[in-house]
């Protein structure tokens, strides 16, 4: 006798499950010197937050995601029927729709966030006190900034796209995959996302550093509207005299 598993089940599980999986690989990597954009010492001594209270704050947020998950499957059902009449057509708009969405979403939410002092000092600021970002703090956030930024975010792509519960486990694991890719503090030879990606740690690495805490603010895939709105940081890798790679502007900018 078979146990069978909703598809509402695996979209609630699979991308925190994914996240912790995809950080550890992380971690075992990080000890690739050579290959980090801010040295081991760097981390230690630049970072405001244990790594514990990292971990604790991940897990709160991603049980608050996890309950909008249940509740909003409730609500929507399950689309079997949609299910059924699979189209790589509809799928490929549904992902592309929902990728817009959420870094649309994201994007105006997190500038908003740098520009009013009051959100930044209380709520934005909870998340930068990872000065030298690592794949596990990706998702360290204000539980008010995880709830309207990440939650309320991939709410909307979820129903604006129109994807069904089994579309949305793909999508929302490989946007997990995604955003700690964006925050692992590696710059790995054949790292796909790097490849396809202008979005990527390095870019993302930018914007942790005080010269680049008003630029660079797309999030997690496409920089559309950085370029389009001139909060975009263009930068270079460098080698560090220490070893290992940092990202450096490749002009001057002064915040505002």
């Amino acid at each position: 006798m078979g146990f069978a598993v909703s598809d509402e089940l695996l979209g609630t599980v699979a991308p925190i499950v994914v996240y912790w999986l995809y950080s550890g690989i992380y971690v075992a990597l990080s000890s690739l010197e050579s290959y980090r954009l801010h040295s081991k010492a760097e981390e230690e001594e630049k970072n405001l937050v244990s790594k514990s209270s990292v971990v604790k704050g991940v897990l709160l947020q991603q049980l608050v995601q996890a309950v909008v998950a249940i509740i909003l499957f409730t609500i929507t059902g399950s689309d079997a029927e949609v299910d059924k009449k699979f189209s790589l057509l509809v799928l490929v708009r549904q992902f592309v729709t929902a990728m817009i969405v959420l870094d649309t979403w994201q994007y105006f939410i997190h500038r908003y966030m740098h520009h009013n002092k009051f959100l930044y000092k209380h709520i934005h600021s909870q998340h930068h006190r990872l000065i030298v970002p690592y794949a596990y703090g990706a998702l360290y956030n204000h539980p008010v900034e995880g709830l309207l930024l990440d939650t309320v975010g991939g709410a909307l792509s979820f129903l604006i796209s129109g994807m069904s519960p089994r579309t949305s486990i793909f999508f929302f694991s490989f946007a997990t995959i995604k955003t700690v890719d964006d925050h692992c503090g590696l710059w790995l030879p054949g790292n796909l996302f790097h490849m396809v990606f202008k979005n990527n740690s390095a870019y993302h690495d930018v914007h942790h550093q005080l010269y680049g805490s008003k630029f660079n603010f797309s999030q997690p895939f496409f920089v559309v509207w950085d370029r389009i709105l001139g909060t975009y940081m263009p930068y270079t890798l460098e080698k560090r005299a220490d070893g290992g790679l940092e990202a450096r502007p490749t002009k001057e900018f002064k915040d505002d």
